[in-house]
């Protein structure tokens, strides 16, 4: 881990954060479709081909496939499976918790995003309504907010902190409320975390999800960053699969993975891959983020 480093963090200009905004929404739309089409009897090399075609479509380029030899476009990861799934032959299953990460990259500009979802008999549940049954564990509807909400409470943080350490904490803190609330103990990865991104996928500086002494460098207007918690039901440790790449819970509970590329600008905060900016997730906050036009 890096963070705390005082590498070079790439600050962007107002311009260049709408280019990556156009990469954002090819994100969103991707995810979209993919949750749009999540059906039991699928494959998670299904769910690829539908991202791909949708980045296609839109003339960007997907950020992962080829990525340090990455061999496709979206991670798929199912249940145990924490992140860097890679697609294949894995036949999707009602009650599956599935974390699907997409990246696309327009004009040089990247965006990143992550969301979790759990498998009806009929496709992706509402996560906020739906009650269990039919093989739907409650405490699976339960990791999948619990995670969300602490994703959304670290973009809060970058609208209302000084340093990048404060988006660890409120992370934290959020995770912790939620299990109070589900009567559980969430276990928080700790060996993978965020990032910058930009010309990049990957950039300074990392974006702990978690409480830490490095308050880290000065949040700054030009900054991009990448918020993704990855919260388990058990105790947060991971080991990684003979394929040196798929990430799984060392002791097999589920897990879910959110994550949003988000901009500091001089007047507030833009969610650059979530389609309404951000507003719905940042409402019970009080924050208000700055909607791009592109």
């Amino acid at each position: 881990m890096i963070f705390g480093s005082r590498e070079r963090i790439e600050l962007k200009t107002p311009d260049q954060v709408c280019v990556m905004r156009r990469a954002g929404l090819v994100v969103a739309s991707a995810l979209e479709a993919v949750r749009a089409a999540a059906r039991p009897g699928m494959t998670t090399a299904d769910l690829d081909a539908v991202a791909a075609r949708v980045i296609a479509e839109a003339g960007a380029t997907p950020s992962f496939l080829g990525y340090e030899g990455y061999p496709a476009t979206i991670c798929v990861s199912v249940s145990e499976e924490v992140i860097h799934g890679i697609p294949g032959g894995r036949v999707l299953e009602v009650g599956d918790v599935v974390s699907v990460d997409c990246g696309a990259i327009v004009d040089g500009w990247h965006g990143d995003s992550a969301t979790s979802l759990v498998l009806g008999p009929d496709g992706a549940l509402d996560v906020e309504t739906t009650a269990p049954g039919d093989g739907v564990d409650a405490a699976d509807l339960d990791l999948v907010r619990a995670t969300r909400a602490g994703m959304w409470a670290g973009i809060a943080a970058l609208a209302g902190g000084r340093r990048l350490g404060d988006v660890g904490t409120a992370v934290e803190a959020a995770v912790e409320l939620a299990g109070d609330l589900s009567g559980v103990e969430y276990g928080i990865v700790e060996d993978y975390v965020g990032h910058g991104i930009g010309t990049a996928m990957h950039q300074p500086p990392d974006v702990v999800n978690f409480r830490t002494s490095d308050r880290g460098p000065r949040l700054r207007p030009g900054m991009c960053l990448a918020v993704e918690p990855m919260v388990t039901r058990g105790s947060g440790a991971t080991r990684v699969l003979q394929d040196d790449w798929t990430v799984v819970t060392e002791d097999g509970s589920r897990a879910a993975h959110w994550e949003h590329t988000v901009a500091l600008l001089d007047d507030g905060i833009s969610v650059l891959t979530a389609v309404d900016g951000g507003r719905e997730g940042l409402a019970p906050f009080g924050v208000e983020p700055v909607v791009l036009d592109v």
